[in-house]
């Protein structure tokens, strides 16, 4: 069976993943897609949550062995969507959501059928860098890098199903979960 899916895109540090968490809390339905990186794991984080985290050698492995639907080099670590995941929640006839990048989210729409997206922006690029600053991200080398990459990535939004600015959480959230219900509907 073709899974649906849910994709909510946008560059990191947006709130892709407090919004996804929290659909995940108000739609137990909805299956949490754990994708693969070789990035370090960082403090409050355990294996499976938000990750699986390992070694670049483990990583390469599991692209050869055909593994991933998707896979990227990103900021200089690697991520890879496990094809597995996506395929039992199908067969279960249950909806997948996954955050996700652009190139991931793009590689996916090519894969599966039924997918619905959700691009998420910052209100301003300087709320973006003061999101990458509180997560610790503060060599101006890697901000600039990060904010170049972000804008590249916001000048695809259009492309996507829901374009929404992420400003205010609770109204954010209020916007995916319409989506999320519809989607529900839908099944």
């Amino acid at each position: 069976m073709n899974p649906q899916v849910l994709l909510i895109i946008g560059p990191t540090a947006v709130g892709k993943s407090s919004l996804l968490e929290r659909a995940l809390r108000d739609f137990p339905q909805l299956v949490d897609i754990v994708t693969y990186t070789t990035r370090p794991m960082r403090a409050g984080e355990e294996e499976g949550r938000p990750y699986h985290f390992v070694t670049e050698e483990k990583f390469k492995e599991l692209v050869s062995g055909d593994f991933f639907v998707e896979w990227a080099h990103v900021h200089g670590k690697m991520y890879g969507t496990p094809r597995d995941q996506i395929k039992r929640a199908g067969s279960e006839g249950r909806p997948v959501i996954i955050d996700i990048d652009v190139q991931g989210a793009k590689a996916l729409m090519r894969e599966f059928r039924d997918v619905v997206t959700v691009f998420l922006i910052p209100p301003s690029v300087d709320a973006l860098r003061q999101r990458f600053v509180k997560r610790g991200i503060t060599s101006d080398e890697d901000l600039e890098r990060r904010l170049q990459s972000a804008q590249v990535e916001m000048s695809q939004a259009s492309y996507f199903d829901h374009v929404l600015i992420n400003d205010n959480f609770e109204l954010t959230y209020v916007l995916l979960r319409k989506i999320v219900e519809n989607l529900l509907k839908n099944q």
